[in-house]
């Protein structure tokens, strides 16, 4: 299987990366949109021509954005719906209401190292709940739409986080084994790419494909928790150093994955700057950030197993 390798970089930009693609008459859902690289996502796209939902919690920050949006571009095909990926009821919602075909959904939204442990009404561990079984509840209520559309094309944004852990399966929610932020989010960014290896091998006759990515580090409100008391000094020391990337180069891989032709067909596999990624242990030094992909988060049977688990906890 040949390496993607495409003319862009870490420095590349969305309008960059969208340069000449016409995306009018394509439909596409943001999660996560009414922020953050989400929102540029959504902007990039609708700036492109492509008629754009935000989904977000927060309704009025919703709106708010999708307004925006749709002045900035010109594009009056921005709009806003609610979607607590942490409530079912609230998923099904959004799915069953979503009419006609959808080309584009790209999984964004989430949640990054939560300080104590939160769980859900189910009792799922809150980051897990959000960053994946949320996101795989929506994608399995959109599989008809986006097998309609013909050539659909599903983004999972993932992390570098996924390299600190696997998935857990003997204990998804931390119930027997010490509650560690950051394990729990590596767990929640591994599940979103094993998520996109079986999603792309169990829907590829549908036309479907789906791809993860890991953005870089933005400076967002996905930081929110690594703030103030809630940071230690070692922290700190590493958010001071980091090569921090603008907005517009932290969304650039997400949407070279939901528009570019150059990923025409391509499925299954994990990006990062603008490229796929290579083995984690094939990674040399030099690089600025932490780089390469695990093999944990490609494995096949891991990804076969998380989607029977999720089908299950999810009632799907």
């Amino acid at each position: 299987m040949t390496r993607i390798i495409t003319p862009y970089s870490r420095e590349s930009t969305t309008d960059e990366v969208l340069k000449d693609v016409d995306l009018r008459g394509r439909r596409a859902v943001v999660t996560g949109g009414a922020s953050g690289i989400g929102a540029e996502t959504a902007r990039a796209l609708a700036a492109a021509g492509a008629g754009v939902t935000i989904a977000a919690r927060d309704a009025a920050a919703g709106s708010r954005v999708a307004a925006e949006i749709a002045a900035r571009t010109g594009n009056p095909a921005v709009t806003a719906a609610v979607l607590d990926l942490t409530d079912l009821s609230s998923v099904a919602a959004f799915t069953a209401a979503w009419e006609g075909p959808l080309h584009v959904l790209v999984n964004n939204a989430g949640v990054m190292a939560v300080p104590d442990l939160r769980r859900t009404a189910q009792g799922w561990e809150l980051q897990f709940a959000t960053n994946h079984l949320g996101h795989f509840a929506l994608a399995l209520g959109l599989h008809d739409a986006l097998a309609a559309a013909g050539g659909a094309r599903i983004v999972a944004v993932s992390s570098s986080g996924h390299l600190r852990s696997p998935v857990v399966f003997e204990d998804l929610h931390f119930e027997r084994r010490p509650y560690e932020p950051w394990s729990a989010y590596g767990q929640s960014k591994t599940a979103n790419v094993l998520f996109a290896v079986e999603a792309a091998r169990r829907w590829a006759a549908d036309g479907i494909t789906a791809n993860a990515l890991h953005p870089g580090g933005i400076r967002t409100n996905l930081q929110r928790h690594q703030v103030g008391s809630a940071v230690t000094a070692e922290t700190q020391a590493i958010f001071d150093a980091y090569p921090w990337r603008t907005v517009e180069q932290g969304a650039a891989t997400s949407v070279l994955l939901a528009a570019s032709p150059l990923l025409e067909g391509i499925g299954g596999r994990y990006f990062e700057d603008c490229g796929e990624a290579l083995p984690r242990e094939q990674v040399t030094g030099g690089a600025p950030e932490p780089a390469g992909v695990a093999a944990h988060a490609l494995d096949p049977e891991a990804a076969a197993r998380l989607w029977d688990v999720s089908a299950v906890l999810t009632g799907r």
